[in-house]
């Protein structure tokens, strides 16, 4: 099969290559004897690629620290189950599917990807592949930093770091969907993308001044820093700082302050995929590339604006 490998930490997606690679060994796969309990394997549509994965340790090692190059990065998948390990159930063969894959394990920037059965959700006949994997992983980080992290509520307010990007427009469609009053910020150029997604106010970061925007309840962080130390000063009595960056540098003075991975999960799947089919969100997708064009897509040359997705099959 085609795939994308990775085998210089220190070159980045310039680093990337197009290789050869086997093929996963279904027949041994659903024997007891090769059996890796609950897994599938997909043959994959569309695939998608978080911009900051080649500097996680799982891209590089796996759980006992051993080095696992030449790895395939790519984690968010949609495409179609072509065989089942032993044992497995919940999904059949032939069924289309999207979510996640194992940080540690061989990802989706190939034409086949073994998955866990259980990050793996069904997705809908009238979703595309590729609005499948452009929210398996933005959908699950914004409903788990809002919901599972933020304990997000009707009427209140949350600060929305990021809301043109991909992460950052999914939350703020979550968050007004879910009745919060939504403040968007970024560059001055995703200001219309901020309100086109939701946003009820947008702060540039570039040249309004952050502070005005008073209290809220929540701030949604996806770029740390001095803006993440800056908004934990805005954090309402008992309100939450939530970030993707790492441990946050700062905290509220009286609130917490959580960092988080996000993690697969079908029923979250499930409720995004409904979402979409009705109109309740839309995906932010910038490129779509094919596999034979994924290296150049992923080593753009100008600043993309919206999620790249990897068309693997026509």
């Amino acid at each position: 099969m085609k795939a994308i490998v990775v085998t210089n930490r220190s070159a980045g997606t310039a680093g990337m290559k197009l290789v050869e690679r086997p093929d996963p060994d279904a027949a041994r796969l659903a024997s007891l004897e090769g059996a890796t309990y609950g897994d599938v394997v997909v043959d994959v549509h569309a695939s998608g690629f978080t911009g900051n994965e080649l500097e996680w340790p799982s891209t590089w090692i796996d759980r006992l620290g051993r080095d696992r190059t030449p790895s395939i990065p790519g984690h968010e998948v949609a495409g179609v189950v072509t065989a089942l390990s032993y044992g497995t159930t919940g999904l059949s063969v032939g069924q289309r599917v999207f979510g996640l894959t194992d940080w540690t394990r061989d990802g989706t920037l190939a034409e086949y990807a073994v998955v866990e059965a259980r990050n793996l959700a069904p997705l809908p006949g009238d979703v595309d592949f590729t609005v499948g994997a452009g929210v398996a992983m933005t959908g699950l980080t914004a409903w788990q930093g809002l919901f599972d992290h933020g304990h997000l509520q009707a009427g209140q307010s949350v600060l929305v770091h990021g809301a043109a990007g991909a992460v950052g427009s999914m939350a703020t469609q979550l968050a007004r969907e879910a009745g919060a009053y939504v403040i968007g910020t970024g560059r001055s150029s995703g200001r219309q993308t901020a309100l086109d997604f939701g946003a009820h106010e947008f702060v540039d970061l570039d040249s309004d001044t952050l502070e005005d925007v008073g209290g809220v309840d929540l701030v949604f962080d996806v770029i740390g820093g001095d803006i993440q130390r800056r908004s934990t000063g805005l954090i309402r009595a008992g309100g939450t700082l939530v970030t993707v960056t790492g441990p946050p540098q700062a905290r509220p003075a009286d609130g917490l302050a959580i960092d988080f991975v996000v993690v697969s999960d079908r029923s979250q799947l499930n409720e995004i995929a409904q979402r979409v089919r009705d109109g309740r969100v839309r995906t932010n997708i910038g490129t779509v590339a094919t596999l034979d064009d994924a290296v150049a897509a992923l080593n753009p040359t100008e600043r993309v604006k919206g999620k790249t997705i990897i068309h693997v099959r026509p």
